[in-house]
């Protein structure tokens, strides 16, 4: 809850460099967070270089702490995790049979290709955000501030398309592959505290059925 607590968006970096071995721990955060039936439907690219960090910056409607952070950590949803054969040998890797992976593949609420494009990419979508709350989450333990980046370019907003056609090419991404979020990381320049604006409790928690207090 400390962590949770104290956690906040940061956007003004100073000039300190976070360690190889620091960015590693927080993305094995991300690598190790919940996933449904172990799709992990994501892929995480470091970007360092000052080139491309312009690029995703524009891609970003140009938030500025992209290009100033010391680090990006662009969050990729991934859909050729879902193909039969990347889900089929994660499955077997679970320990299942042949035939009740071919089963599985022909249930859409257990396979979302079957439910179409769209879909697929929602359900990887969801799982992404999962890492992204473990890597602030590890990041504020280190005491590396971030910020979650949205409002891109890509498919799921349909603007920026010539940016974030460059961008994928840049990142060296597929048609199945789409920039969700990114993830800025940097030491605060002024450290400030938390000041979180939250609704309150009984207005997003109920018990039972929505309205009914907790």
């Amino acid at each position: 809850m400390d962590l949770i607590e104290n956690r906040k968006s940061v956007r003004q970096y100073s000039e300190k460099r976070i360690s190889d071995e620091i960015l590693k721990q927080i993305l094995n955060a991300g690598r190790l967070a919940p996933s449904w039936m172990n799709s992990q439907p994501w892929h995480f690219i470091v970007v360092k270089k000052q080139e491309t960090k312009d690029l995703l910056c524009k891609l970003s409607n140009n938030q500025p702490h992209v290009r100033l952070a010391d680090s990006v950590i662009v969050c990729v949803a991934d859909n050729n995790a879902w193909s039969k054969e990347v889900f089929g040998q994660v499955l077997k890797a679970r320990g299942m049979k042949d035939e009740a992976i071919d089963n599985i593949m022909t249930i859409p609420a257990y396979y979302p290709p079957l439910l179409g494009d769209e879909t697929t990419l929602l359900r990887s979508v969801e799982q992404v955000t999962y890492a992204i709350a473990y890597m602030t989450l590890e990041a504020e333990r280190l005491g590396v501030s971030c910020c979650v980046i949205g409002a891109l370019g890509n498919e799921v907003t349909k603007i920026l398309p010539e940016i974030s056609k460059e961008a994928k090419d840049k990142l060296n991404l597929n048609d199945n592959q789409c920039i969700i979020s990114m993830l800025t990381l940097g030491y605060e320049k002024e450290p400030q505290p938390s000041n979180k604006m939250r609704k309150d409790f009984d207005e997003v928690i109920s018990l039972e059925k929505l309205g009914q207090k907790f």
